[in-house]
């Protein structure tokens, strides 16, 4: 990865962006993208689209990322000064208590932690996890007066982690999930404008996919285009702890995760796959029966049917501060949509044959 794109990415890592609270993430990623695109704009919510315009002889495709995370949302203010939380998004109960968590205020971030009672004073042996409804948050005010003067109802939270470089080529932060796939929406189009493609590629970060796909839904009714593919991460199950019902072929460093069944359309995948066989690239195959989870779920019946493919970046330890990703999967993501984007201007139509 060369540097200014391993900037980028770190940028984009460093930069808290929970669902409904996206704005500072996608102002990073406007700036970067306005360097190389023909233009960019946003929509009323903030989902940002660029675009390298093609010569007209080719048909218009959408890379496309989303820009949230999950995180938190302080739901109550205790009289002794302690929050009381709510989820936004899948977080998981099962790791939250214990964790240092930033308070994103309109004044600025405010320090805090998910309090968990020392193990010296709990009754152990029959302990279950508690909701994130009835976990709490110690900002260190010693009453609600004092709280209230540093937070407020329906401020945003996020664990507070930080980016660190594991053995080799692979990083572990919070929110991979999934500002890769907007990094890889970034990259794909950057070359396109470098290979100046026949097709027309939007590079898109979308809002609110972690509470229901909400700003894809928005995208594909108003962009309209005649391709979409949304890059998101997607389970690597090559970890110890994985069960055998839940273990499939998606190898951390194998490469792209090209999906197959449901949303992805089979003249998508098919372009995907000739794609990588153009660019030398490796793929690895899922299989997704009814849903694939991510955006492409919302382009696919977006309009009179937008023809979608969902492409993975295998992702380990999903909704945790410490996912871990490969930065030679995102690599060879960037590779697969710059070719896809060269192969689809020969393209004349995503319809199947009938």
């Amino acid at each position: 990865m060369e540097a200014q794109q391993r900037a980028f990415l770190e940028s984009l890592l460093s930069t808290p962006s929970p669902s409904g609270f996206e704005t500072d993430g996608q102002q990073v990623w406007i700036d970067y993208v306005r360097e190389f695109a023909d233009a960019v704009r946003t929509d009323d919510y903030g989902n940002a689209i660029a675009v390298h315009e093609g010569s007209g002889d080719g048909p218009e495709i959408a890379f496309s990322g989303h820009a949230d995370e999950i995180g938190f949302i302080v739901r109550d203010i205790l009289d002794d000064g302690f929050l009381r939380i709510s989820r936004i998004g899948g977080s998981d109960r099962t790791i939250s208590q214990g964790q240092h968590v930033t308070v994103h205020t309109d004044d600025g971030p405010i320090q805090g932690v998910i309090g968990q009672t020392a193990i010296h004073l709990r009754d152990t042996g029959s302990e279950e996890y508690t909701d994130i409804a009835g976990q709490f948050i110690d900002i260190g005010a010693v009453d609600s007066d004092e709280a209230d003067e540093l937070v407020e109802v329906g401020d945003p939270l996020t664990f507070s982690t930080e980016l660190f470089e594991l053995h080799g080529s692979r990083l572990s932060a919070r929110g991979m999930d999934n500002r890769v796939g907007t990094w890889s929406a970034a990259e794909g189009l950057r070359r396109a404008v470098e290979s100046d493609v026949d097709a027309t590629v939007y590079a898109v970060s979308t809002v609110q996919e972690e509470v229901g796909i909400k700003g894809a839904q928005m995208v594909g009714f108003d962009l309209d285009p005649d391709a979409a593919i949304a890059v998101d991460v997607t389970h690597a199950t090559d970890n110890p702890d994985v069960s055998g019902k839940h273990r499939g072929p998606v190898e951390l460093g194998d490469g792209p995760v090209v999906s197959r069944g449901s949303a992805n359309h089979p003249n998508v995948v098919a372009l995907a796959r000739e794609a990588a066989d153009e660019g030398d690239i490796d793929i690895q195959l899922q299989a997704t029966g009814t849903r694939t989870g991510t955006d492409a779920d919302a382009f696919y019946t977006s309009r009179n049917g937008i023809p979608s493919l969902n492409l993975g970046i295998p992702n380990r330890y999903m909704h945790t501060p410490v996912e871990v990703i490969d930065t030679d999967d995102l690599d060879a993501v960037g590779e697969l949509l710059g070719s896809i984007a060269e192969q689809a201007g020969s393209v004349e139509s995503f319809a199947v044959d009938l």
